[in-house]
């Protein structure tokens, strides 16, 4: 079947500026929630050995590192250092996503208004199918995060949250190569969701 789904063959993961000094600025949702759905999203993209190209900027100056948290689940990935706001304008960066030879980007960052909006119109416009994982994203308050995510629908962008990328990626739980991952994944992030699978595992008997 050709489906319109997101298939792991076909995707990377794009981080865009999960630094600590723009996450000061992140009003658009409560910052822990939102480190908490990116690393949720990176042990995702693990899971489902997605290539993942991350980069930052101004680390030097202003906005730090990664984000320790979400190094620390990713920590074989080597974040791109950059000075302009879009990530595509930058030749590493894209080349490096562009070397990974897949056309589908799963994009996540900061700040929704800036960096990734940037990113995503560049690269849908160079004929990239994007997917901005919306709950991964932070904006400065809930309507500019709101405008950003509008704007770059009109464009043709594809939302998205990291639960729904990890489930469509699984998409049958008798997948056993990804199905312990991807459960353990849910159980840790996904509130109620994953509460009621660990009580299904250890109150449920066959």
């Amino acid at each position: 079947m050709n489906l319109p789904l997101l298939d792991p063959t076909s995707c990377t993961l794009v981080f865009v500026d999960q630094q600590a000094g723009l996450a000061f600025g992140v009003g658009s949702e409560d910052r822990q929630v939102l480190l908490n759905n990116s690393i949720a999203l990176a042990k995702a993209a693990k899971v489902f050995a997605l290539p993942i190209v991350a980069s930052t900027s101004a680390t030097k100056v202003y906005s730090g590192p990664m984000m320790p948290a979400l190094q620390r689940a990713i920590p074989e990935v080597a974040s791109i250092d950059r000075r302009n706001m879009n990530a595509w304008e930058d030749d590493t960066v894209r080349e490096a996503i562009v070397r990974t030879g897949r056309r589908k980007l799963l994009v996540s960052g900061m700040l929704t208004e800036a960096c990734v909006s940037f990113l995503a119109l560049s690269a849908a416009n160079d004929g990239y199918e994007i997917f901005v994982v919306g709950d991964a994203c932070g904006g400065l308050t809930p309507r500019s995060h709101e405008l950003a995510l509008l704007r770059m629908q009109s464009a043709g962008i594809r939302m998205t949250s990291w639960i729904q990328v990890l489930l469509e990626l699984q998409r049958d739980w008798t997948r056993r190569e990804t199905y312990d991952g991807a459960r353990a994944i849910v159980e840790e992030f996904a509130g109620g969701y994953g509460i009621g699978l660990a009580y299904a595992r250890d109150m449920i008997k066959p």
